[in-house]
């Protein structure tokens, strides 16, 4: 039996904010799931916070159910260099366990760990405390194709179909 999720989209967005990737998986609704991505910032800024009370417990980052709209459910998952990952997953009828939501999410934090950990990509990122690095970090040119194959096949794995 194929697994429940049906991913929609996937964003990943860099600790000022700025999106290094939004990977969608159906054609015609890339400004719909930046959308999505953007307001999942702000519950993610919320959830992100640390408890006001001393007894704080420890947590991989997964941040569940950011919020549900129209037939789009939105999961969160913060790196611990603060890369927030976004799934847009398809609201249907069938359970959707939080085993399987963290599984994709480490999947997803795998497939960006080894893109940034590969020596040949030079991102000529500057070491001053105030560089904006958000130039460097666009996932869309051909720099980072093995990143985008990688987050596809992430997705072709749950089942769903890859656009090229």
């Amino acid at each position: 039996m194929p697994s429940p999720l049906r991913l929609n989209a996937v964003a990943f967005i860099s600790p000022q904010n700025h999106p290094i990737l939004v990977r969608t998986f159906q054609k015609g609704q890339e400004l719909k799931y930046h959308y999505v991505a953007h307001t999942s910032l702000d519950v993610i800024e919320e959830r992100s916070q640390p408890p006001s009370s001393t007894t704080s417990k420890p947590t991989d980052g997964y941040l569940g159910l950011l919020y549900a709209m129209d037939d789009v459910a939105a999961y969160g998952y913060v790196t611990p260099l603060k890369v927030k990952i976004v799934l847009a997953l398809a609201l249907t009828d069938a359970v959707v366990r939080d085993a399987e939501v963290i599984m994709t999410f480490k999947a997803m934090h795998m497939a960006l760990y080894q893109a940034v950990s590969n020596p040949f990509l030079k991102l000529d990122v500057g070491a001053e405390p105030g560089n904006d690095q958000a130039q460097y970090l666009v996932a869309g040119s051909a720099r980072w194709k093995t990143f985008r194959t990688r987050v596809d096949e992430i997705s072709r794995a749950l089942g769903n179909q890859t656009l090229a």
